[in-house]
């Protein structure tokens, strides 16, 4: 692996910057708030609610803990990549700062385990709402699933065939998330109750003792997943070290605004045990409650829309990262047949083998957060949670090495260097005890499942890279 002199690397740098300079900071701060804001919000409330015993008190306190964390961890990752010309994100990083051999265990974890299984939790997502769009309630988890299957061919069908349709379908739905948030939050906040109670009966929620709260920060974290491909775009910025670090600190505080918004306006007009009760169909009863019987069975149907286009962008957006994935890393020699996976059919513009990978998996881990769900053996979370837990425990092993780079010199602030990884790393162990404490039986199983495909993955790059495939 060749290591740049520092001065060397820092003309490596201007070189990068004056051909690719071309992103401002408000570019990059929408970026980043497009990104995050997808499904998560809308169908993660009635869990938040369950897990924080119906406290909304303690939901945005969780709110507020998991955005600071990803705020320091942000500013964290930012001081490696304006210090790399590797892409290709957190890879990339680990690639260069850790080793390759670690680099291609988090490469197998994100290509086999991460994307896939936060892909088929979102599919099935979509298929929720597009149940409540054509029958106005929710069906059976298996309608719901097979409806997200047939969603996840159309959404690798419009990426592979056209590669630039995908990136208008993102565009196009990247304003769409706010007007159902912001409607809601709006609403609730300025009538509260005073449009009636729903008529769903409530479930008791039970109150939760001590820090039992805590275990509702898997479900916000999957609300919150998506910054860290934030990163991989820092070499493209204008002013990047200036730029990068205010963007990824004003975007969480921004998302959060509009998260906690939501979160307390929705409360406001159902009521914590109503939320509960309904699922995912409190946004549409928001709605109904909030523009009046007469016309709120047209209108909620009309947001019921928005949400699933909202859905939509964040498996697109998966589907457009996750399609790549094995051919970056069989162009490191990272994954077996590593020659035939990187070749890029010159058609599409990808690579046919890692696109066929990629469907299988999301198929696959589909099917697990079918028989998870079916048999409630995660207690109201789901597989994608746990894999976004693990990977704030991955990401860890990068805040330590710019504490390290602090303690040789090459990051001069102090707060950039210790005091953000070390409140980074704290926000990080907080994220695993919730999610520990939010299945203290299954999270510690599936945890070895992730674990497991980042070993298959060191050990393979280990004995094989040399090998000529």
């Amino acid at each position: 692996m060749k290591r740049y002199p520092r001065e060397e690397f820092t003309e490596v740098i201007i070189v990068m910057k004056a051909k690719k300079e071309h992103y401002g900071f408000f570019t990059v701060l929408s970026m980043i708030i497009g990104i995050v804001i997808g499904s998560g919000i809308f169908f993660k409330s009635p869990v938040i609610l369950t897990k924080t015993g119906g406290s909304v008190g303690y939901g945005v306190a969780a709110f507020c803990m998991l955005a600071l964390s990803i705020v320091f961890g942000c500013l964290t990752l930012s001081e490696l990549s304006v210090r790399t010309v590797k892409n290709g994100g957190a890879v990339g990083y680990f690639e260069d700062f850790i080793s390759p051999r670690i680099a291609a265990g988090f490469g197998w974890f994100q290509t086999f385990v991460y994307l896939p299984a936060l892909a088929a939790v979102v599919a099935w997502v979509v298929g929720v709402y597009t149940c409540l769009i054509f029958t106005g309630r929710p069906q059976s988890l298996g309608a719901e699933v097979s409806i997200g299957i047939g969603w996840v061919i159309v959404l690798f069908a419009v990426n592979i065939l056209s590669v630039k349709l995908g990136g208008y379908l993102q565009n196009a739905t990247m304003m769409i998330k706010l007007i159902p948030l912001l409607l809601i939050a709006a609403g609730g906040l300025v009538w509260g109750a005073s449009h009636g109670s729903p008529p769903a009966a409530p479930v008791t929620v039970r109150p939760v003792a001590g820090l039992g709260w805590m275990a509702a920060l898997p479900a916000i974290a999957f609300s919150f997943d998506g910054w860290i491909v934030s990163v991989v775009i820092t070499n493209e910025v204008k002013v990047a070290k200036k730029n990068i670090p205010l963007a990824l600190t004003v975007a969480p505080l921004v998302i959060l605004a509009v998260y906690v918004l939501y979160f307390v306006g929705m409360s406001a007009m159902l009521g914590p045990q109503n939320i509960v009760a309904m699922g995912n169909g409190s946004v549409s009863e928001a709605v109904s409650k909030l523009l009046g019987t007469a016309n709120g069975s047209g209108v909620s149907a009309a947001v019921n829309v928005l949400v699933l286009f909202a859905v939509l962008g964040v498996i697109n957006g998966l589907v457009l990262g996750m399609l790549r994935m094995p051919q970056a890393l069989a162009s490191k020699h990272m994954l077996p047949h590593s020659g035939r996976i990187s070749k890029i059919h010159p058609a599409i513009n990808l690579s046919p083998l890692s696109c066929a990978i990629c469907f299988v998996l999301t198929v696959i881990w589909t099917l697990v957060h079918y028989w998870t769900q079916s048999a409630g053996i995660l207690a109201g979370n789901d597989v994608s949670e746990i894999a976004i837990v693990f990977s704030y425990a991955c990401y860890t092993v990068l805040y330590i090495r710019v504490i390290i780079l602090w303690k040789k010199g090459e990051v001069k602030s102090l707060f950039k260097g210790l005091v953000s990884p070390v409140l980074a790393t704290i926000g990080s162990a907080i994220i695993l005890a919730g999610g520990i404490a939010a299945n203290p039986v299954y999270t510690p199983i599936f945890f070895a499942i992730c674990f497991t495909a980042c070993i298959i993955g060191y050990l393979y790059f280990r004995r094989f890279r040399n090998v000529d495939q």
